[in-house]
């Protein structure tokens, strides 16, 4: 029987593969290029591409692609085939070292934000080898970097390399400062949780708005939702457990650590989770779970929803992205310790974060900023738009004694008594999850909850790695000068905890005096939407931190903001013009319909019995009629609204627009539509409602 360490990893040219078709000196070149970052000899790369053609062309592969993450929040790839033809006439395999190392793909209808012109087509794909290449299909995909002719990076790829560079270039100052002297790098690990829903393709097909938007553009609520929490780590459908196990085959057979599966709450919505990898890597083979994840839903005729909120009234689906920082010896720079109070290196770079998220609150938030997951923010499922953290009781005594320079007395670990005597006994953990913190401390990492299901994790470890850097090198800018050590560190982590302890909640983050309180007294920011947060992206603190770091160029910054907030408007449009198709062609043809029957009934009843007062027919009729003028006025004026947004003068009041009155349209015209659903005979609805889709998978 085949077990999964038979074939984990088979479709992936991995260090072990590596090892046994390379020969030493180009391992280990190889090796120090992926550790230390050493120029790559052409040499070496012919060597290496070599052999990864030979292994490729040996599990069935004829192509090759550059696979890169462009700035469409997806994959792109480009094949080419192995085959070179021979001078007899019949073709040889051929794969060189210079294609391995960089590709050449028309960069003219990729999303640039001004970077480049129109017609300047050129752009280029720069190998990682840092994340391995791997067969899917019958391609070969090579991981790689995206950039324009002129240099600005066009991709997600390149900045989040920087930002890794960066944070590992800060965090080996203080290390060093601490005395270690043998940890060459510190990498950010992450290990993001995937959410989805899962609905029937026959029923997806039927709803226009699934197909063109991704969520549910109407829907009246079920008459059972996710009150009785009866879905949440429920038994699994027969239907759903075959596709998980066919999920995991194929994501294991790509390396992709996938780990737990469950039942998320609302009914038709799951989870993934895979094990924490290398911050990069886990960006890919995010990127890839996604990808894999819809294409399996399709052989089980299903189709995997991740849209952040696909159903009104139950709840989104978000990515929760657990992120932690280590040296590539193992030492976890955020573990505690038995003794926190006097692990003064895990104080600094707990401190780090902390200020790194008050400090740059705004780019965490608007690392997550899309028109899908605004809906999802705030919602009882998701941590609201205002950023905070959650430490837990112990970390938390252990800042206020450093503040108030008293002594800690420690936190003593309870014992769990269940009064059973034959469960075992253990100790309770000295902090609790909080699911309603946006970023959480949970052991040895935070839990950053804010990411929407759909989103790349790129963007926020592009952010998290870059903030933290920057707080290491402000630290380490100070110590290093310092002729008393001991003393100006005992003044950082007491002055950090006094500056930023705003930042710190411990609470019910859903709690509307949170809310309050943390704009009101503690001036932290609310940026509900994505039209209030993106454009603060230029910001001239922001500027200046992720500049001077080298993460961006301020123009590789302002082409970022553009296209998101261009997505963002796009993305609106289209669900406003499905709507007002959905309605002309659908909603109001079957309204119409059915009153009109249910009047012709009540008519042949009066011609029978002229006397009955046919009541409920009457009072059915007009209120249809009078939903369905109502229908009719929202629809024209979500019509109207449109084309006003051609006036603006540049996409930051485009975004406002859409904000201000293209989404209120939408949710004014929705409202009259899901009160007939409830009303109109289900034969004559146009299609499937919330109770078809949310339990229609068995």
């Amino acid at each position: 029987m085949r077990t999964v360490s038979d074939y984990f990893g088979s479709m992936v040219f991995d260090d072990r593969v590596m090892r046994a078709t390379l020969s030493s000196d180009v391992y280990s070149s190889l090796r120090k290029t992926i550790d230390e970052g050493a120029t790559l000899d052409i040499s070496v790369a012919n060597a290496v591409a070599e052999a990864m053609k030979n292994w490729a062309v040996e599990k069935g592969a004829t192509h090759f692609t550059h696979w890169f993450q462009p700035l469409t929040g997806i994959t792109a790839e480009k094949h080419d085939s192995f085959i070179t033809q021979a001078p007899d006439g019949s073709v040889i395999m051929e794969f060189s070292g210079k294609e391995l190392i960089k590709g050449e793909p028309d960069a003219s209808s990729f999303p640039s934000g001004g970077l480049r012109a129109t017609f300047e087509a050129r752009g280029y794909t720069a190998w990682d080898p840092t994340s391995y290449a791997f067969i899917k299909g019958k391609t070969l995909c090579i991981p790689t970097a995206f950039c324009s002719y002129g240099g600005p990076a066009l991709d997600k790829k390149t900045p989040l390399l920087r930002s890794m560079e960066v944070l590992s270039k800060q965090a080996l100052r203080i290390l060093r400062l601490f005395g270690n002297t043998t940890a060459k790098r510190v990498v950010s690990s992450v290990g993001p949780e995937q959410e989805y829903f899962l609905v029937t393709r026959e029923m997806y097909e039927k709803r226009p708005d699934l197909r063109f938007s991704g969520r549910t553009l109407f829907g009246a609520k079920p008459p059972k939702g996710q009150e009785l929490d009866d879905h949440y780590f429920g038994v699994i459908k027969p239907g759903v457990t075959s596709y998980m196990e066919d999920l995991n085959d194929e994501l294991w057979k790509l390396g992709i650590l996938a780990k737990t599966e469950h039942n998320e709450v609302a009914p038709a919505q799951h989870e993934l989770a895979p094990i924490y990898t290398t911050t990069n890597v886990a960006t890919d083979h995010n990127q890839l779970t996604m990808e894999i994840m819809q294409k399996v839903a399709a052989r089980h005729g299903l189709v995997c929803l991740l849209h952040e909120k696909p159903f009104a009234g139950v709840n989104g689906s978000g990515k929760h992205n657990n992120w932690s920082i280590a040296t590539d010896g193992g030492q976890n720079l955020l573990s505690p310790g038995e003794t926190p109070y006097e692990n003064a290196q895990f104080l600094i770079f707990l401190c780090a974060v902390i200020k790194a998220v008050d400090d740059y609150q705004d780019l965490l938030r608007i690392s997550v900023a899309t028109a899908g997951n605004d809906h999802r923010l705030g919602a009882n499922e998701a941590p609201p738009a205002v950023i905070s953290i959650f430490l837990g009781d112990e970390l938390n005594a252990v800042l206020e004694a450093i503040e108030s320079d008293t002594p800690y007395k420690g936190t003593k670990r309870k014992v769990m008594k269940l009064g059973v005597e034959v469960l075992p006994k253990f100790n309770r953990d000295t902090t609790d999850r909080n699911r309603t913190s946006p970023f959480a401390y949970t052991g040895n990492k935070f839990e950053f909850r804010m990411l929407g299901s759909s989103n790349s994790i790129a963007c926020a470890n592009i952010m998290l790695n870059s903030a933290v850097a920057e707080s290491l090198r402000i630290y380490a800018d100070i110590l290093e000068k310092t002729d008393d050590f001991q003393a100006a560190l005992h003044d950082i982590i007491k002055n950090t905890i006094h500056d930023h302890k705003r930042i710190i909640f411990n609470g019910n983050g859903y709690d509307d005096a949170w809310i309050r309180e943390a704009t009101e007294k503690r001036g932290l920011l609310n940026y509900r939407t994505t039209a209030d947060c993106m454009p603060h992206l230029m910001d001239k603190k922001n500027v200046d931190m992720l500049t001077s770091l080298g993460v961006f160029t301020e123009e590789e910054m302002r082409s970022r903001r553009d296209i998101m907030l261009e997505n963002y408007c796009k993305s609106v449009v289209i669900e406003a013009n499905t709507m007002i198709s959905m309605v002309k062609t659908m909603i109001a043809p079957a309204i119409e319909s059915y009153a009109a029957d249910v009047a012709r009934a009540a008519a042949a009843k009066k011609a029978i019995s002229p006397d009955l007062p046919c009541t409920y027919e009457t009072s059915l009729v007009k209120t249809l009629s009078s939903l369905l003028d109502e229908i009719c006025i929202k629809t024209d004026k979500l019509e109207s609204v449109l084309p006003k947004l051609h006036d603006a003068k540049d996409v930051v009041e485009e975004s406002a627009w859409v904000r201000d009155n293209i989404l209120s349209a939408m949710g004014e015209l929705r409202v009259p539509c899901d009160k007939a659903e409830l009303l109109t005979d289900k034969k004559y609805w146009p299609f499937p409602t919330y109770s078809d889709l949310l339990f229609g998978v068995k």
